[in-house]
């Protein structure tokens, strides 16, 4: 039977708008959701995001030819925004005029990507015909339309984990060298990778001149050189600090990180870094570097065994996909980096993170694919580059547990240096609950029962230390034996049922009884979790807890005596032991080291249920629900202040350490920021610095606070969104302090608006990832995005694309146990508990309104739905800003007189007026 052209398949599309189908080369009509869904279940249609069309047709379980999986098999590592309009111009096809034009461009768009499969300058065509005849045996819908379109290579293609390049041992880093660096160098580095032709700023110059401070020798050891730096939104505080970075690598040799909070900054650093440095150096080498955690990046043994049949179904179909890009990628990061975000939610399972590294079971040397490793790559390649792009959390766990002590950094830069807080707190907490405790026994122990995939514990990863030295082998016997103390598989089903087994599980069932035992919501958060303090428990409780701290012990101690043998090992090996074995055992001492402190974290927290709290910490016990659902129980700990363990295990290590961000101080108050940096905890002074937004805000921006949309009333909020969307156009960025009133508002008002040409994607709704989301959204001028605080910041979208950012309420803090502690313990400085409470307002405040300004170019408006705005906290908003409180009906005439060009931009003198 003759294989169709891809012209004549038939195509279908749906949008919140409605149902479009084009059969064959005829017409395009509308349908209703019910045909739809009988013609894709009829017959394989050409489709664009298959889980996104379920999701607008309200059947989970559509399937078809999804253009967005032949993209990814013919250009892997390519970017497109996964909509018609991305499609088409990555393509370079004519765009679809409105919703009933989509299914021709999908047929046009299926036809231009087969046919890119005949060109003999395809330049992803190695490994693709291999590739293809494993998916024509799993049936991938495409299989069929590719198999008479890519031709059989003369000679047999590569394997793929023999076409990956090996990286190089390179020598150990020398120190280097102590330079000074004056203003005049670093202004004129900052000329040159601005170039000739750049808009001069003064204040970018001055902020390059403040931020080479920290670049200076340091004088006394533990006291590293700190700059605090508020750099407003346009400042180009970017290359303003690459400047005395680049200068300073140049002359000391030296590696500078430079950390952020966000993907979408460091993307944006990759390229600015560019003007500063060569894609390569004449020995081939990067000078810079993109470092992640490890559980970004993709695990060749985990690909391999998924390959070889450890995935079934679909998700051996994501493996297939996932290899092809595996050739092409730049660094392997899957997470943010050139794999698709919307490649692994095409898939509706969690098959991209099963492909990472995330159990810390890495064997390293003695993975047949160690020398062709990702993450190994990118170590290396980072202890000699000029610039290491990080993130906070990578920094804050390397200096606390990196392998290699001489490749810590002492230079960094902390770019959206306002999160330093938040990342440090994550960083150096402790949570004993289920999830962290059976993830501790799958390491130890390995497969269990039926399980599948490539899971191996303790006596497998470490069988020839076992057969050689006893009592290596004795300890990893008895650490098996201790760790069946550990929750097992169906764990939280016993606690629901009332039959724990072993110790730690009895500790959870005792948590999880006396977390609901004090419960003062009335049920009215029965779709959310609940903690309660840890303090005041009866005798039977404590009692439980220590006997759930003595079976950690007797876990913690053979680990113990394990890391021991194996030191003993490298230091008098025996004959076999080899360079790669010395590695692996390497590798396995830094991961026994990281559990061994864990185990003793949580010991520590036990401990002291019975006794005095311990002022330094907060400890809760939390169960965690996802709509009514179950699925963690634990105890958690918190440092009061997180700072004093960065400041030790950060701070004073380095030599000198830039902190900058936008919302870095409170107002004209640094003594919050100051406090926040650390650098008090070593007596360190920082060097302050301010440079102010070059934006004219009172001609640009206009802050309306709406009084008339009662709190709490879903009617009133969802019809408000619906009017300012429309009344913008499309172009809203819309913040929610809670999912369930996002889901809500959404579910209300997404039909009409995409009726009206606007389409209206969301965070928690829309099955598509954070960052694609942005994608489409910056992409789309007529789109908004409703989200939550993960897109308060670090999204860049200057331009027309975002014109508008609506705040359903007042970010008020939750009223959380640990927040309550920090909010207490402020009470001794400066405006005590609540402001404190304000600080943390005016901040979200300030992160959300910088989404709406990012050029010299945008306007736009900043709405908050909130009748009772507290005057206190119009500082958070740039100097000059109009600010106006008004009825909405008064903010719909304003909007829609600016999309016409009729506003009046002149500032409000009654900027302050309640």
């Amino acid at each position: 039977m003759a294989t169709p052209p891809p012209t004549t398949l038939p195509a279908l599309h749906a949008s919140h708008a409605g149902s479009w189908l084009r059969e064959g080369v005829g017409g395009t009509r509308a349908v209703s959701k019910g045909e739809a869904v009988m013609a894709a279940a009829d017959t394989p249609l050409l489709i664009l995001n298959a889980p996104l069309l379920a999701t607008r047709l309200g059947y989970p379980d559509l399937s078809g030819l999804d253009l967005l999986e032949l993209y990814a098999f013919i250009h892997p590592a390519r970017f497109v925004v996964p909509t018609p309009r991305g499609l088409a111009r990555a393509l370079d096809l004519v765009e679809p005029n409105g919703d009933g034009d989509v299914p021709r461009l999908l047929q046009e768009a299926a036809n231009a990507l087969l046919q890119t499969c005949e060109r003999e300058d395809w330049p992803e065509r190695e490994g693709a015909w291999t590739s293809l005849q494993t998916l024509v045996r799993m049936r991938w819908p495409w299989a069929t339309l590719l198999s008479g379109r890519i031709a059989r290579p003369e000679t047999a293609e590569r394997w793929l984990f023999s076409r990956l390049p090996e990286w190089e041992e390179s020598p150990e880093a020398a120190q280097p060298r102590q330079v000074m660096l004056d203003q005049p160098q670093v202004l004129e580095r900052l000329a040159h990778i601005t170039g000739s032709t750049a808009e001069q700023r003064p204040g970018q110059r001055a902020f390059s001149a403040e931020a080479a401070y920290a670049f200076g020798p340091r004088e006394a050891s533990g006291q590293p050189r700190v700059v605090l730096a508020q750099a407003g939104t346009g400042i180009g505080k970017t290359l303003g600090y690459l400047a005395p970075a680049s200068l300073w690598s140049d002359l000391s040799g030296g590696t500078v990180w430079v950390s952020t909070f966000t993907k979408a900054l460091q993307r944006q650093l990759r390229q600015e870094s560019r003007r500063a440095w060569p894609d390569r150096r004449p020995d081939g080498t990067r000078p810079v570097v993109v470092r992640k955690g490890r559980e970004n990046y993709l695990c060749l043994l985990n690909l391999e065994d998924a390959l070889q049949g450890g995935f079934a179904g679909r998700a051996a179909i994501l493996a297939q996909l996932v290899a092809r890009w595996a050739a092409y990628t730049r660094d392997g990061d899957m997470i943010g980096g050139d794999l698709p975000g919307w490649l692994g939610t095409l898939f509706r399972q969690r098959g991209v993170t099963a492909l990472t590294d995330r159990r810390g079971e890495c064997v390293y040397a003695g993975c047949p694919h160690y020398r062709k490793c990702f993450i190994e790559r990118s170590a290396r390649a980072s202890v000699g580059a000029d610039l290491v792009i990080g993130n906070h959390a990578l920094v804050m766990v390397n200096a606390a547990r990196g392998r290699d002590v001489a490749a810590r950094p002492t230079r960094i830069v902390f770019d959206e240096g306002h999160h330093i807080f938040d990342a440090a707190d994550s960083t150096f907490a402790a949570a004993l609950t289920g999830a962290e405790t059976i993830e501790l026994r799958r390491w130890v122990i390995g497969p269990e029962k039926a399980s599948r995939g490539r899971r191996r514990g303790l006596a497998a990863r470490l069988a020839d230390v076992a057969s050689y030295d006893e009592a290596g082998g004795k300890a990893i016997a008895a650490a098996c034996a201790a760790a069946e103390a550990l929750p097992s598989d169906g764990w939280l089903q016993r606690l629901v049922e009332g039959a724990p087994s072993g110790p730690l599980e009895e500790l959870l069932a005792s948590v999880r009884a006396t977390i609901y035992a004090r419960d003062e919501s009335g049920g009215q958060e029965a779709g959310y979790g609940l903690e309660t303090e840890a303090a005041g428990f009866e005798g039977p409780f404590v009692e439980t807890a220590q006997a759930a701290r003595a079976a950690l012990a007797e876990l913690r101690l053979p680990l113990i005596r394990l890391g021991v043998r194996l030191e003993a090992l490298m230091e008098d090996g025996p004959d076999w032991l080899d360079g790669p074995g010395r590695a692996r055992i390497e590798g396995a001492r830094h991961s026994l080291t990281w559990r061994v402190d864990l185990l003793g974290a949580w010991e520590a927290l036990l401990d002291r249920l019975g006794g005095p709290a311990d002022p330094e910490f907060v400890d809760w016990l939390a169960l965690d629900r996802s709509e009514a659902r179950e699925y963690d129980v634990g105890l958690h700990r918190r440092w009061l202040d997180p700072m004093k363990p960065f400041a030790k295990v950060v701070l004073e290590p380095a030599h000198g350490v830039v902190m900058t961000s936008a919302t870095l101080r409170d107002g004209d108050d640094w003594e919050r920021a100051v406090v926040r940096s650390g650098a008090p905890h070593i007596g360190v002074l920082p060097h302050l610095s301010t440079h102010y937004s070059p934006f004219d805000y009172a001609k640009q921006a206009e802050v309306l606070i709406v009084t008339d949309v009662p709190r709490g009333d879903i009617a009133s909020l969802s019809a408000a969104y619906a009017r300012l969307i429309d009344a913008s156009r499309g172009g809203v960025l819309g913040l929610f302090t809670a999912i369930r009133r996002l889901r809500i508002v959404h579910g209300r008002i997404a039909d009409r608006l995409a009726r009206a040409g606007l389409p209206l994607y969301a965070q928690h709704v829309d099955p598509i990832d954070t960052g694609t989301l942005v994608d489409i959204f910056r992409d789309d001028p007529a789109a908004s995005l409703l989200g939550t605080d993960a897109l308060r910041d670090g999204v860049d979208v200057p331009g027309h694309s975002l014109r508008l950012v609506v705040m359903e309420q007042v970010p008020w803090p939750r009223p959380t146990i640990l927040h309550r502690a920090r909010r207490l313990a402020a009470t001794a400085l400066k405006g005590g508990a609540s402001a404190y409470d304000d600080a943390i307002i005016r901040a979200r405040l300030a992160q959300a309104f910088g989404r709406l300004i990012r050029s010299r170019d945008d306007h736009g408006h900043f709405v908050v739905l909130s009748s009772a705005f507290p005057s206190r906290l119009l500082s958070a908003f740039p100097e000059g800003t109009p600010i106006r409180r008004l009825s909405l009906d008064e903010a719909l005439q304003r909007i829609i007189a600016h999309a016409s060009g009729e506003l009046d931009s002149k500032p409000d003198p009654a900027r302050n007026l309640p």
